[in-house]
């Protein structure tokens, strides 16, 4: 069974989060560089985990880590550290938690030199899979191929979020024309 076939099996008024999550968000265009942080630091979480105990996980991410304000995580120090350690809301797990610090940081550094997050995905798109890996692992940290494929997936950098037959997959490339428009021009 894929995604989509799990998804939309799925009654429209369940509390299970997949749904909503399918339907108005995976695979769809995403502009703003806050939000790609949570995607990124929410993919990362998920790694050894199922992506139900992330997104049901989410609200307590978002107040843990600032609302994914790149900048104030960026700021996190030992006394953050801790804190988001002792959080029962999250997946307390050092490493993880490192690395959304680094990878915040490293964003700040990307958004002086491209202006964004975003632009610096457009600019790189599109590539195979194999080669935005070896470019995360360039930047960032905890990114491996799974983590890497699932973000792009996740925002249309690489194809695959939703089946051609599923019924969101009109609506979800509807939203990528920007990206295929500012890669050709």
């Amino acid at each position: 069974m894929t995604y989509c076939d799990f998804c939309n099996a799925l009654p429209h008024d369940t509390s299970n989060p997949n749904k909503a999550y399918h339907d108005t968000e995976y695979g769809f265009a995403q502009h703003d560089d806050n939000a790609l942080f949570e995607r990124l630091i929410l993919e990362i979480n998920q790694a050894g985990l199922s992506w139900t105990i992330i997104l049901n996980k989410r609200a307590a991410f978002q107040a843990a880590y600032a609302q994914f304000n790149i900048a104030q995580v960026a700021a996190f120090d030992e006394n953050d550290v801790a804190r988001l350690l002792a959080d029962t809301g999250i997946v307390r797990n050092r490493l993880k938690i490192n690395a959304a610090i680094y990878n915040a940081q490293q964003i700040l550094l990307l958004q002086q030199q491209y202006g964004s997050l975003k632009n610096w995905l457009d600019t790189h798109h599109p590539r195979e899979k194999t080669a935005w890996v070896k470019l995360f692992k360039q930047h960032f940290k905890f990114v491996g191929g799974e983590i890497v494929g699932e973000f792009l997936m996740s925002l249309g950098y690489l194809d695959g979020a939703h089946d051609e037959n599923c019924p969101i997959y009109s609506a979800a490339k509807g939203s990528l024309k920007y990206v295929r428009i500012a890669h050709n021009t």
